[in-house]
């Protein structure tokens, strides 16, 4: 198994509570160089074996792959990446050998800020969502999305993780972004372009955007924005949201662009120098990062029940800014993300959630499972017209 994801989310942790062995290249220069020398050596030892952080003895790979091919024992390797290496034609897919699990920074229900009293498991089953409350305020909602879900910061105030989180970005731009491109890039632009990327989260901007964005002089070419953005993507750094490819009755025409996030809105919030106070103080910026926070956790909850998570906007004006479809039984819900939870706006959502459903050909997409609006604070409830309202406080697995 291959657990991916950004660094600080866990993957070692967690793959050190299942492994009965353990090989750690990070910082193991001699177990780096034994994987051209005797690789055997290397895979020696108790099964689940962990090979951490795998891509920095990337010819690890194809001998994890060959061990495998040699034995039917299941289970033998664990393998945890913070970089997706650049493609190489010698190394095989490890397709029907090696299972992948990507990992993001935790849940609000992971990290205790939420009760799980919506669960998305019995959403999707289209069973009954009880009438609760959160008893979380705005502050912090605002506080949330500057933290993030970071493991390593857990009960760190919100000024010293965006201190951290600043660093890591640094460490980023100057370092990681040349190790996964494998060629060096200018710091200055890496900055620039993290920068524009959190100041258009939760939107489709093109890449032409972002060049744009980056300034006169030394800013950036689409070519080199492509490039850039591949390289973290490769980090696991950046996490756009694709299109719902779905069919539609009407003759409405989908949009295809992705939509803009970072695994984390933390990260957002640190390129963009945010605190929770300034959140609070700009509420659209502060909008769009919640965005992203809900993103993230629905993300996060659909891996439990093999769901997929897209955006789906159609000619008009009319979107709902996650779609979470289960594979194969195809049971979808499409979700409307809204700072407030006024009734003006949780009108115009839950609207707007029901037009997209007319839109929408269930007998090639799959049945609709539920429509729901998620609110930064307030209540849970199922309106008249079937659209459940719940703050993301209340939100679970």
């Amino acid at each position: 198994m291959l657990i991916d994801g950004p660094k600080g989310c866990g993957k070692t942790w967690t793959a050190l509570n299942h492994a009965r062995s353990a090989v750690r290249f990070d910082g193991d220069a001699a177990a780096r160089d034994l994987v051209t020398i005797s690789p055997e050596a290397v895979l020696a030892g108790p099964s689940p074996r962990l090979l951490d952080e795998w891509q920095l003895a990337p010819d690890i790979w194809n001998h994890v792959r060959h061990a495998c091919d040699r034995s039917s024992e299941s289970g033998r390797f664990l393998l945890t990446g913070s970089v997706v290496p650049a493609d190489d034609a010698v190394r095989h897919s490890g397709a029907g050998r090696v299972a992948r699990v990507r990992m993001r920074p935790m849940s609000l229900y992971e990290s205790d800020q939420s009760s799980g009293l919506v669960s998305l498991g019995r959403l999707l089953d289209g069973q009954v969502v009880e009438p609760g409350s959160s008893e979380k305020r705005f502050t912090d909602v605002c506080e949330a999305i500057c933290v993030g879900g970071w493991p390593w910061l857990i009960g760190q105030p919100a000024a010293t993780v965006q201190r951290r989180l600043r660093d890591y970005l640094e460490e980023v731009r100057r370092l990681e972004v040349d190790v996964a491109s494998q060629r060096s890039r200018n710091p200055v632009l890496v900055e620039k372009l993290l920068v524009s990327l959190a100041r258009n989260t939760a939107t489709t901007a093109p890449n032409s955007r972002l060049a744009y964005d980056t300034g006169n002089g030394d800013s950036m070419n689409h070519q080199t924005v492509r490039a850039y953005l591949d390289a973290l993507t490769r980090l696991f750094i950046v996490e756009d949201l694709p299109a719902w490819p779905t069919h539609l009755r009407s003759r409405a025409r989908l949009t295809k662009s992705p939509k803009r996030h970072f695994v984390d809105p933390s990260l957002a919030a640190a390129a963009l120098r945010a605190g929770p106070d300034s959140l609070h103080a700009d509420l659209e910026t502060c909008g769009l990062l919640f965005e992203s926070l809900v993103v993230r956790d629905l993300r996060i909850y659909a891996g439990a029940h093999d769901c997929d998570v897209y955006h789906h906007r159609i000619e008009g004006g009319l979107e709902a800014d996650a779609v979470i479809r289960r594979r194969y039984t195809g049971e979808w819900i499409a979700v409307e993300v809204k700072l407030s939870n006024s009734a003006d706006t949780i009108d115009h959502a839950a609207r707007s959630l029901l037009k997209i459903a007319n839109t929408v050909d269930t007998a090639k997409t799959g049945p609709l499972a539920a429509l729901v609006v998620v609110t930064a604070t307030g209540y849970t409830y199922t309106r008249p017209d079937g659209v459940i309202i719940t703050p993301i406080t209340t939100l679970g697995p």
